[in-house]
């Protein structure tokens, strides 16, 4: 059995909104509010969900671009809030990112030779042994090593993110935190730089956490996927299940949003109604209350925790904690009648 590579326990990530000539906060934006998950060595969990609903700041405070607030991060059984930041820094070998966007992430002042240079120099590789890496991973990244003298501009947005991903790959790292690599990029270019990644996880070993707001983009390459919605985690589970057998209302609207190939071939179709809240004054109860075809009274009230409905699949839904304390009465009483 696969040891976890990282725990993310009760995440949490608010913004202040200072207010006032002497910018007091008067409240905050909780942009990532309780987040908990596990991701083993040599898995895919897929991060879904809307845009602004936390995603890519969990991605980055995971990899402690961002300070959090509350909660753990442990990579490899170590906590990375209690390293220093010299410590933090020799840690960032083994967690790398890909980036959404391929032309604003690549310096274009830069040759590609100086733009995979950098991370070798910053984690004190010998100067003798970075030309070797380099020509290797760009080999390996499907590019030509006779490139790496041009500059960014120069390349397709294919061909960049493909530089991105030799980049994040250079230093031979145990977690790729991949965010939106594909969004960018056209549909036969997507296919290209998915297959790249799935082999690149064979090849090197790789554990990814891999944001993206496209489910059928997910459902190629992820083996867990966790649903988020405002700042929380709604449903997760292994990808079969969840697109098999989605539980929370929210996961069967993304998943009905998904495009079907046959044009000829029509759907009913789950429209949402309402709007997102706002995550600097969340519901009190369920955070999808407003938007939810299926809200009952103490939706309103109560916030529904993420509990297991069954093997490994897990959901913050009341329609599930109601089915379950059911069973649990009717247990109770069956059991006391035969006493």
């Amino acid at each position: 059995m696969s040891k976890p590579l990282l725990e993310v326990k009760d995440l949490k990530i608010y913004f202040p909104i200072k207010k006032g000539i002497r910018q007091k906060v008067a409240s905050h934006v909780k942009a990532v509010d309780g987040v908990s998950f596990t991701i083993n060595e040599g898995e895919t969990l897929g991060l879904v969900g809307e845009s602004g609903c936390g995603k890519s700041t969990t991605g980055r405070g995971v990899a402690q671009l961002l300070k959090t607030t509350e909660g753990k991060v442990l990579f490899q059984g170590e906590s990375l809030q209690e390293l220093s930041v010299k410590e933090m820094r020799s840690r960032r070998k083994d967690m790398q990112l890909v980036f959404q966007d391929p032309y604003a992430s690549l310096n274009p002042r830069l040759t590609v030779e100086q733009i995979l240079a950098e991370p070798l120099k910053a984690h004190g590789v010998e100067r003798n042994k970075r030309r070797k890496l380099m020509e290797d991973i760009m080999e390996v990244c499907g590019l030509n090593k006779n490139y790496l003298h041009r500059y960014a501009h120069e390349f397709s947005g294919g061909q960049r993110q493909r530089i991105g991903i030799a980049r994040a790959l250079i230093l031979k790292p145990k977690l790729i935190i991949a965010d939106e690599p594909v969004a960018a990029l056209d549909v036969s270019i997507q296919a290209q730089i998915l297959n790249l990644l799935k082999d690149l996880q064979e090849g090197f070993g790789l554990t990814y956490l891999f944001i993206s707001h496209d489910l059928s983009v997910v459902q190629h390459l992820c083996n867990r996927v966790a649903v988020m919605y405002l700042g929380r985690i709604v449903e997760i589970g292994e990808a079969d299940k969840i697109f098999e057998k989605r539980l929370h209302p929210y996961t069967e609207s993304l998943i009905d949003a998904i495009p079907i190939s046959n044009p000829r071939k029509r759907k009913e179709r789950i429209i949402l109604q309402g709007d997102v809240p706002s995550p600097v004054d969340p519901p009190k109860g369920c955070a999808f209350v407003g938007r939810c075809p299926k809200v009952m009274a103490h939706c309103h009230t109560e916030r529904p925790e993420l509990m297991e409905h069954s093997d490994g699949h897990h959901v913050a839904c009341h329609l599930y904690s109601l089915e379950n304390k059911s069973v649990e009465v009717s247990s109770c009483s069956e059991s006391s009648g035969n006493v």
